[in-house]
């Protein structure tokens, strides 16, 4: 679909991918929602910022949504419960409060922004992949149900991206590879997948075949996993 004009509502927006995004659908014409946690830095992302605490309200006071990108998250893994109503949860619910109205209208697109982590589990990451796991089934059950409906659903997963991801965990990246890429790259990446249609979307894109081996080979690529982790 055509973001010209089209009214799209981002999570996650005060900062990272999600404000990248937001600057980047703007700039291809849309009409930007921006929700985040810093009011501050959200005031110069979007056309207006709505914050609601119930999800069903949030539906009906926004109005047609055409595009909805769930991209906020989080990392902390002290407290599980959190990790998981945020990564997994919220994206869940404001799907399901903002799809009739796509359904009604025959057009939208639903954005899921996951990680790699989702597809290899890597090590210390244990309950932020199972979220982000969930959250690809969750894209991928979704696309099949929405087929023939004209609402579109992406999966994007990114790599490591320069943002203060690792800061607001507490665990700074320390890894000399793959090296962090500019919030920016992902940002183009989903506004580029919305207008064509993507169903999936690995930025960098090499990471594609990283998720693609270990599916095929899953006994070999853990065996490299912990050796090379």
């Amino acid at each position: 679909m055509k973001l010209a004009g089209a009214v799209c509502l981002v999570t996650g927006a005060s900062s990272g991918i999600g404000r990248a995004t937001a600057a980047a659908l703007t700039a291809r014409g849309a009409r930007v929602i921006a929700l985040g946690r810093d009011a501050e830095r959200l005031a110069g992302v979007g056309e207006r910022q709505v914050v609601h605490d119930l999800v069903e309200p949030l539906a009906e006071d926004l109005g047609p949504v055409d595009v909805l990108v769930n991209n906020a998250g989080i990392g902390e893994t002290d407290d599980v419960q959190r990790l998981v109503a945020v990564n997994l949860v919220a994206p869940i619910l404001l799907t399901r409060a903002l799809l009739p109205g796509m359904l009604e209208r025959g057009r939208g697109h639903v954005v899921n922004v996951a990680s790699i982590a989702g597809f290899v589990g890597p090590r210390g990451e244990a309950v932020y992949a199972a979220t982000k796991g969930g959250l690809i089934a969750f894209s991928e059950s979704l696309r099949y149900e929405l087929r023939g409906t004209g609402v579109g659903v992406t999966l994007v997963a990114p790599g490591v991206i320069a943002t203060e991801f690792f800061e607001r965990r507490g665990t700074p990246y320390a890894r000399r590879w793959p090296r962090p890429i500019a919030a920016e790259r992902v940002a183009e990446a989903i506004a580029d997948a919305i207008e064509r249609g993507r169903d999936e979307v690995f930025v960098p894109a090499w990471l594609g075949a990283v998720a693609r081996f270990r599916g095929l080979a899953p006994g070999l690529f853990r065996l490299l996993a912990a050796r090379f982790g």
